[in-house]
């Protein structure tokens, strides 16, 4: 047997195309690592169309992800965010009471600004010379009233906010308009899947180039070559991100073990052990991460997308605003429409002034009102408090509800990703062909 394979390599090296047939498998393996590589960067880049345009026909690429930011993020919101609780549920996990203290503090330190700041808008004259006695009775009385009803307001918010926001529009708005912020939010959640692919991919084209080295000795004839690579493009780019999503289920395989990882990085990475039977996790890579993607994705969403700034920015200024600033108006209203206030203002502005007054105050007090809701300690100290409960509900996921934390990414034009492995395979193979072979 040994001198019949010793044959067998004799003939092989006595083979005038030696060289060439021998440099399939590396280059295979090398041109499958580099075009995963360009499939996987024309997933999320260029952020922005690069191109131009032949009259209404864009001509160039922009990054599935950016491109598509609003669907892709639709779809992650219906198939999983919405699974993962109501915003009602995330504004109550924030402590509302507290907010409305922290808010109240705010708004608190410029209020006698804010109503000289108006005052002085409606009529200048009239409040220049108002009594300071008037002043500082009007001043109190907002003082006064203004720790309750911001304490009312802000629990009539969160009981009503699913129907002031739309947590699908929100966050559609938020990935259109910060699309790096879409880009960013996958590449931290699938990091190590991105690696993942992009690494077997050179081990899937060596075994690739094995196959077509014996398909050469088989049929020699040179339109092989570019006709394999290009095969082999289609298959390494398909297998690749298949093997990150399926199977979808853990399917534990036996099998007899000699050695184990070791805790370091560091080479050799395995050391030797008791011969054993050892069982194997066959699953999707990204599948078997779902307990360390939890942590991760649950701290994207809570300090990134739902926070207590994007859900307030919606509700004051989205969609629905109107029927937000109709609440505000009202609890706005119990210190207006106080005998002291409503009197001492009327004969200060007349009804029309006195009416305008209080619509700039609603403008003003919702603008002093986000001062703080923006502010990225106070943002940081909300998402900290819901941050455990979208941990514990992303580990609660079914496999195929987890798997479309990521997967949406990947399956919009992922077909562009398949065509272009299997055009670049081709391109590859005949450059291959014309340096190696003729």
């Amino acid at each position: 047997m040994l001198e019949y394979v010793n044959e067998l390599w004799q003939i092989f090296l006595n083979r005038p195309d030696f060289w060439a047939v021998l440099s399939i498998i590396p280059v295979t393996a090398f041109v499958t690592w580099a075009h995963v590589w360009m499939a996987l960067k024309m997933v999320f880049y260029p952020i922005h169309f690069w191109g131009f345009h032949l009259g209404a026909i864009p001509v160039g690429w922009q990054g599935i992800v950016p491109r598509k930011a609003g669907r892709i993020s639709g779809i992650i919101t219906d198939n999983t965010l919405s699974k993962l609780g109501s915003l009602r549920e995330f504004l109550d996990a924030m402590d509302p009471q507290d907010m409305a203290r922290i808010i109240g503090e705010q708004v608190g330190f410029e209020l006698e600004h804010l109503i000289d700041e108006v005052m002085m808008d409606r009529n200048a004259v009239l409040w220049e010379n108002l009594p300071f006695s008037i002043k500082r009775r009007i001043y109190g009385q907002a003082h006064k009233q203004m720790p309750e009803i911001l304490r009312e307001l802000v629990t009539e918010l969160t009981m009503n906010v699913e129907s002031l926001v739309d947590m699908r529009d929100m966050v559609v708005r938020q990935m259109e308009g910060d699309r790096k912020l879409m880009v960013r939010m996958f590449l931290k959640v699938g990091q190590k899947e991105i690696n993942f692919i992009w690494h077997i991919s050179a081990l899937i084209g060596m075994f690739f180039g094995v196959f077509q080295m014996i398909v050469w000795f088989v049929v020699p004839w040179h339109w092989t070559v570019p006709f394999w690579a290009a095969i082999w493009g289609f298959l390494t780019n398909w297998i690749a991100i298949w093997m990150v999503f399926n199977p979808l289920d853990p399917h534990p395989v036996k099998f007899p073990q000699f050695f184990a990882r070791t805790e370091s990085r560091k080479f050799p990475w395995l050391k030797p052990v008791i011969p054993r039977i050892g069982t194997y996790n066959i699953q999707g890579a990204f599948m078997k991460r779902q307990e360390e993607v939890s942590e991760v994705f649950a701290r994207v969403v809570t300090e990134d997308l739902i926070t207590l700034k994007s859900i307030m920015t919606e509700m004051m200024y989205g969609g629905k605003k109107d029927k937000t600033r109709r609440i505000v108006k009202r609890h706005i209203n119990e210190i207006m429409e106080t005998p002291l206030v409503r009197t001492s203002l009327q004969l200060s502005l007349g009804p029309k002034e006195y009416a305008k007054l209080k619509t700039d105050l609603i403008d003003r007090s919702i603008e002093i009102t986000m001062v703080p809701v923006c502010d990225p300690a106070f943002n940081a100290s909300r998402a900290q408090k819901i941050f455990q409960m979208f941990r514990e509900r992303i580990l609660e996921l079914t496999p195929r509800e987890f798997q479309n934390l990521l997967r949406p990414a990947f399956q919009e034009d992922e077909w562009i990703l398949i065509l272009l492995g299997g055009v670049t395979g081709f391109i590859a193979g005949l450059i291959h062909l014309f340096v190696a072979f003729l």
